[in-house]
């Protein structure tokens, strides 16, 4: 299993995007994804600093994304 990467709030939210969720509001420095297939609602904080590693696994246990997800370079 790899190492949990160090990440961004923006890198997470790219992913997320990928994987169904879309924005669907945003409280003050929080924005809130939600997924309409799998009915998953998730709170990323966007901070400028990089996310704390239980954050980033509370994060990828609630969506059910895989560490490997992470490390897997983006397609643009």
């Amino acid at each position: 299993m790899p190492k949990l990467p160090i990440i961004t709030p923006k890198k997470l939210l790219k992913i997320l995007e990928k994987n169904g969720f879309q924005l669907d509001r945003t409280t003050g420095s929080h924005f809130v994804l939600y997924n309409k297939i799998d009915k998953k609602r998730v709170t990323v904080p966007f901070h400028r600093k990089e996310l704390p590693k239980g954050t980033i696994m509370s994060i990828l246990k609630e969506t059910g994304i895989t560490k490997e997800e992470l490390t897997r370079p983006l397609k643009r």
